[in-house]
């Protein structure tokens, strides 16, 4: 019933359709004559985002009334239910990105992918699911526009869902986003929302 409840089937497709997505745009720029590593920024920006937005939107309840009256805390099943969407989303980026851990593959769409679903399950707890996606999508642009071509220094931090993989600063920012995005939604759920 939980599951049902916050549309569990449709993010398990929406997370499947932007994975199958994601890994035919990678492997297309693979193939292309003039393909070096920058050429799948845009994969690795663009699907973890989907994929966080998918999430955002799944945290979405039609009972909210029943999950605050319930005699038992629902704070394990929000956990539970975030972490086991979370590891599906990086397991499938993950194995449709190819490249080295050095560029833009894997490594930098699990990391982005952490990071955005972070920020948006904050953003649900504080504007509500529906909404969820619209920060970080906002961030995700203003960062994709404004980030410096050199990786890495200060802009590891602020501008981490456009750095390499292996950045230790984007790691951290992206860690912490999830770490607090993920604690906030757990503790409080989804902000209600109109009908």
């Amino acid at each position: 019933m939980y599951a049902r409840s916050r549309a569990l089937p449709a993010t398990l497709g929406a997370l499947a359709g932007v994975a199958l997505v994601g890994a035919w745009a990678a492997w297309w720029l693979q193939a292309q004559p003039r393909f070096d590593h920058t050429a799948r920024v845009p994969v690795v920006v663009l699907a973890p985002l989907l994929a966080a937005a998918a999430i955002g939107t799944g945290m979405y309840t039609h009972s909210d009334e029943l999950d605050r009256t319930a005699v038992r805390p629902w704070w394990p099943r929000r956990l539970a239910a975030l972490l086991g969407l979370t590891a599906l989303a990086s397991a499938l980026l993950a194995a449709g990105v190819p490249g080295h851990p050095e560029a833009f593959g894997g490594p930098a769409a699990v990391r982005n992918l952490l990071g955005a679903t972070g920020v948006t399950a904050g953003a649900a707890a504080l504007l509500g699911a529906r909404r969820s996606w619209l920060p970080m999508t906002a961030y995700t642009s203003g960062v994709y526009l404004a980030a410096p071509r050199v990786p890495g220094g200060a802009a590891a931090l602020w501008a981490w869902p456009v750095q390499p993989g292996p950045q230790a600063g984007a790691w951290l920012a992206a860690v912490v986003a999830y770490g607090c995005g993920a604690g906030v939604y757990v503790w409080r759920g989804a902000r209600r929302e109109g009908r």
